[in-house]
C-alpha cells in the first residue's frame, strides 16, 4: 500500500496535462460552465488494471453518489456542470474501484460565486498578476473547456479588447498603460444552447526600477532671473538609480569651455568657479551632484550657456541653464498718485508756512513769550525800558500830541504791562542828569482809530518791539474805555497820525 501511494506520488507531480490540475479549491461563476476532472496519467492507470470511476458530493456529512441528471453529466474522467448553479457549492471527490478496493484520487471544495450583475466580473473571482515595464507577458485564458476550437473573446475593463480572439493575449513590452483587468469569454455548444465560461485576470504593470540615469537640476528652470551683481549658486543633481555606479562623471561647462575649479579660499576665488563633484544616497536613491559659483553676474553672464554634463555607462545627459535678467515692476499707480501729490503738496506746505511766519510773525513772537513768560528786563542794569520822544507829523494843536505821549502811552506801557518809560518833560529835569540813548530806527505809527483797541495792531507791533517781559494781557479793551484823568475828556486824534520810536 505505502508502495502504491508513492508510485501514485510520483505520477501526480511529473503530470504536466493542462486540463486537470491539482486544486483543493476551486471558485466558479453562477450560470457558467465549469468541469471537474483528474489527471490524465492516473485515468490511463486505472483503465488498464481495470477499474470504474465514481463521482460524489458530500451531503450531511455522507459521500452521495451523483447521479447523472441534465445539470450533471458524468462522463467517467469529467464531472460536468451545464450550468453551475450556487446549490452546486461543496465537496466532491473521484473514486475508482475494482470491486474490491476504493481509491480516493482527488477531492475538491466547489464555491459558486453569485454573478455581480452591474459588471462583467465578480472581483472575488480573479487572479492578480504583476509585472515590470519594459518586460514581455501572456495572459493565458484557463482550460475552461476541452474543446480547443471553441470561441474565445478578450475583455479589458470590461470592453472589447482589440478584437482578440486566441487563448493567449501576448505583450511583447509592457507599459503601465496596459494595467487593468483582462476577463476572456469562451463560449461553448452543448445539446444546441450556447453556455460560456469566465476566466478575469487583473494585470498590475508597475515602473521597473530604472536602469538608465535620468538628469535633474534642481529647481529644473532653464531660465534663471537675476541681477547684475548677485551671487548665483547653479545646482546640478545627476539621478544615478538604486545602486551607485563609480564609472560616473557630472561637470559644467561655459560656453563649451571647463570652468576653474573653487579653491575654498573666499578673496582667492575665481568669479567663476566649479566645486567637488559629490555623491548622495537618500534612501535607496543614489544621486551625484556638484555646484557652481557666480560670485558676482556681469552682462556678459547673461549671454553665456551654462551646461551640466553627465556621463555613466556610455550615455550622456546634458541640461543647460540661462541666466534672465530679472523683470523690474512698475511702481504701483496708487503709490505713483500718491508721490506726486505729496511732491505737488510739499512746496504749497513750505510756501504756505514760510507766509504765515512772515505775516504773523508778531503774533507768533507774542505767543512763545506769553507762554515761556520770560523776563528780559530783569537784570540788564537799565533804569528805563524805553525813552519816549514825540513829533508832530501834520497840523495838530500840540495838546494832542502831549496827551497821547504823556497819558495813553504810560497808560498802556507802564501799568497794564509793566514797562517803565523815560518821558522827557516828566522824566528829565531841566540841568539834570544827561541821558544816554542808543540810536533806533524802530517806529510804530499811531492810525486815529484803529490804533485805540489795546489789541490792535499798532500795541502788538509796539509790544513785539519791547523786551520781553511777562504780562497777563486783557486784550479787551478800548481807548474810549480808558481813564485818562479828566471825565468825558478825549483827544481829537482824526486827521493825524503820531510815530512812535522806540
Amino acid at each position: 500500500m505505502t508502495l502504491m501511494i508513492f508510485f501514485l506520488t510520483f505520477i501526480i507531480q511529473s503530470s504536466t496535462e493542462k486540463l486537470c490540475p491539482l486544486r483543493a479549491s476551486i471558485d466558479v461563476l453562477e450560470g457558467e460552465y465549469f468541469f471537474l476532472c483528474y489527471p490524465e496519467s492516473i485515468q490511463e492507470l486505472f483503465q488498464e488494471e481495470g477499474y470504474t470511476v465514481n463521482w460524489y458530493k458530500e451531503n450531511a456529512g455522507k459521500q452521495q453518489l451523483i447521479k447523472e441528471t441534465h445539470g450533471n453529466v458524468s462522463q467517467r474522467d469529467f464531472l460536468e456542470f451545464w450550468p453551475a448553479e450556487l446549490s452546486d457549492s461543496g465537496n466532491y471527490s473521484v473514486t475508482h474501484s475494482n470491486g474490491k478496493q476504493n481509491f480516493t484520487i482527488q477531492k475538491w471544495t466547489l464555491n459558486v460565486l453569485e454573478r455581480n450583475k452591474s459588471s462583467c466580473f465578480n472581483k472575488n473571482h480573479l487572479t492578480t498578476e504583476v509585472k515590470n515595464a519594459g518586460t514581455g507577458h501572456s495572459l493565458k485564458c484557463s482550460d475552461l473547456s476541452v474543446n480547443e476550437n471553441d470561441s474565445i473573446t478578450w475583455y479589458k475593463d470590461c470592453k472589447n479588447y482589440e478584437n482578440e480572439t486566441e487563448r493567449e493575449l501576448d505583450f511583447k513590452t509592457l507599459t503601465v498603460q496596459h494595467s487593468g483587468i483582462y476577463t476572456c469569454k469562451i463560449l461553448i455548444s452543448h445539446e444546441g444552447k450556447i453556455y460560456h465560461s469566465t476566466n478575469t485576470i487583473k494585470l498590475i504593470v508597475e515602473e521597473d526600477a530604472p536602469e538608465s540615469v535620468t538628469l535633474e537640476i534642481v529647481g529644473r528652470d532653464e531660465e534663471i532671473e537675476t541681477e547684475i551683481g548677485n551671487e548665483e549658486i547653479l545646482n546640478c543633481t545627476g539621478f544615478l538609480g538604486y545602486y551607485m555606479q563609480e564609472d560616473v562623471s557630472l561637470y559644467w561647462l561655459i560656453n563649451q569651455t571647463f570652468p576653474e575649479k573653487c579653491t575654498g579660499i573666499p578673496e582667492n576665488e575665481p568669479s567663476i568657479c566649479e566645486e567637488e563633484f559629490k555623491r548622495l544616497q537618500l534612501g535607496n536613491k543614489f544621486y551625484v551632484t556638484r555646484l557652481l559659483r557666480i560670485k558676482r553676474v556681469t552682462f556678459e553672464d547673461m549671454h553665456h550657456n551654462f551646461t551640466c554634463m553627465l556621463q555613466a555607462d556610455e550615455r550622456t545627459q546634458i541640461k543647460t541653464v540661462k541666466l534672465k535678467k530679472r523683470n523690474t515692476r512698475d511702481l504701483p499707480v496708487h503709490i505713483f498718485t500718491t508721490g506726486m501729490v505729496l511732491a505737488v503738496l510739499f512746496p504749497c506746505v513750505a510756501v504756505a508756512a514760510v507766509f504765515v511766519c512772515v505775516m504773523f510773525r508778531v503774533d507768533l513772537v507774542l505767543f512763545y513769550r506769553n507762554i515761556c513768560k520770560r523776563d528780559e528786563t530783569a537784570g540788564d542794569g537799565k533804569e528805563y525800558d524805553a525813552f519816549v520822544s514825540y513829533l508832530k507829523d501834520c497840523v495838530s494843536p500840540i495838546e494832542e500830541e502831549r496827551e497821547f505821549a504823556l497819558k495813553i502811552l504810560p497808560m498802556i506801557l507802564e501799568q497794564k504791562f509793566g514797562y517803565k518809560l523815560c518821558i522827557f518833560e516828566r522824566d528829565v529835569s531841566p540841568g539834570g542828569e544827561s541821558l544816554s540813548l542808543l540810536p533806533s530806527k524802530k517806529v510804530v505809527k499811531w492810525n486815529k482809530e484803529k490804533s485805540l483797541p489795546v489789541n490792535s495792531r499798532f500795541w502788538k507791533n509796539l509790544l513785539y518791539l519791547m523786551p520781553a517781559k511777562p504780562t497777563n494781557i486783557n486784550t479787551k479793551g478800548h481807548y474810549n474805555n480808558l481813564d485818562l484823568g479828566s471825565e468825558g475828556t478825549q483827544p481829537q486824534t482824526e486827521g493825524c497820525d503820531f510815530n512812535a520810536v522806540v
